[in-house]
Parts: structure tokens; C-alpha cells; sequence
């Protein structure tokens, strides 16, 4: 397998952390957003789409959304497991995973390709530059706001996201609280559950590559 990772973006640290819980060591090749990598000739080869994660199989099929990357894994090398055992966990994972992404992930992206000049004419990744639309930065930290709150509701009743273990879900939604920081936005002080959740989370080797 190769892994076309990007060090400093939010969408490629959960496809990492889901291979280091898995305990994998896989070729992997940084691709600077920065330097603007993901647009050039030599990646959209691999990726049209021009975005980061990639994951090429064993078999060279092409994977490049982190539920792809998460299913084929988790298929592949099914121990731990991190999509849930039962019926229903299935269902939960997803489910939380899908409100991470949809209320936590989004949000904060408009707020930062809205609002930040590095992504001017860059609203939105993609092969395709969109130009930035400020309505939507002012949106995206409303949302970003109550997507904390809810994180806080939930772990009130849990210690993890989707079930009583831990899983995609919660990678998902760890990074993208991490990933607050550049709009400046935090845990709330007051939001006790969700700061012992990320600290738990913080602690695992995972979250440290």
C-alpha cells in the first residue's frame, strides 16, 4: 500500500491515526498544500480530484475519501476493530462520523477558506477555484460553536462518541476539534465531558503522528 498523506491538513491526520490504531507501517508520501503539491501534474495523475488523503491498495485501486480508506482497512485488517462490531454500532459509527464531518469538519472549513487570505480564489479543494464567499465564514463559526455544544451533550452520557469503545467516529471528530485552533476557536472551559474525552484521546500514540 501508499499512503499520500498531508502533514498539516486536518482529512489526512484521520486517515493517519486510523492506520497507526491499526498498527500499520505503509509507504507514505507528504504532499504539500502549501506549496500548492496536490495541484501539480504528477499528484492530480493519481488524484484528478486533487485532494488529500490517497490510499493505493495492495491491488492498486485508488481510494480518495476517508470513509474509502477507513472501510478498506477495517476490512482488510479488521482487529481493533474501529467501525463498530454490531448491527447497530455499524450504524452509530457512521452516523457520528457523518455529524463530525457534516457539523464540525464543515464549519470550520468555511470559516478558514472563507476568511484566510492564503485561500483566496481557493474556497473550496478541488481541482476548481472558487472564490471566497465571507457570509459563510461568519456562518461556519456559529455552526463551529454548536457543534461543541453538542460534542458536550453527547459525552455527558459517554464516554465515546458513537458507542462504549473507541472509534472512527471519534478520530474524526478529535481532529477536527484540534483542528479548531486555527479559527481560534477551543473547548469551552465549561465543557467538562469533552475536555476529559479529548485529553483521553490526546494520550493514545495515535495522536501523536
Amino acid at each position: 500500500m501508499i499512503f499520500y498523506d498531508c502533514s498539516t491538513a486536518p482529512n489526512p491526520r484521520r486517515a493517519r491515526m486510523f492506520i497507526a490504531e491499526k498498527g500499520l507501517e505503509i509507504e507514505c508520501h507528504d504532499i504539500s498544500i502549501a506549496k500548492g503539491e496536490q495541484l501539480g501534474a504528477a499528484f492530480k495523475a493519481i488524484n484528478p480530484n486533487a485532494t488529500v488523503p490517497v490510499l493505493i491498495t495492495d491491488d492498486g485501486t485508488t481510494l480518495t475519501e476517508n470513509l474509502g480508506i477507513a472501510a478498506y482497512l477495517e476490512a482488510a485488517h479488521p482487529n481493533p476493530p474501529l467501525m463498530g462490531g454490531t448491527a447497530e454500532e455499524k450504524g452509530l459509527v457512521l452516523m457520528w462520523n457523518a455529524i463530525a464531518e457534516q457539523q464540525g469538519g464543515m464549519p470550520i472549513a468555511e470559516v478558514l477558506r472563507n476568511s484566510n487570505p492564503f485561500f483566496e480564489d481557493r474556497a473550496i479543494p478541488g481541482p476548481v477555484d472558487y472564490a471566497q464567499v465571507p457570509e459563510l465564514a461568519a456562518r461556519g463559526l456559529d455552526r463551529t460553536v454548536r457543534f461543541f455544544d453538542l460534542l458536550e451533550q453527547r459525552l455527558q452520557t459517554s464516554r465515546y462518541l458513537a458507542t462504549a469503545e473507541f472509534t472512527l467516529a471519534d478520530i474524526s471528530a478529535f481532529v477536527f476539534v484540534e483542528f479548531a485552533r486555527v479559527i481560534k476557536t477551543r473547548i469551552p472551559e465549561g465543557n467538562t465531558a469533552t475536555l476529559a474525552w479529548h485529553a483521553g484521546i490526546k494520550s493514545r500514540p495515535s495522536a501523536q503522528v
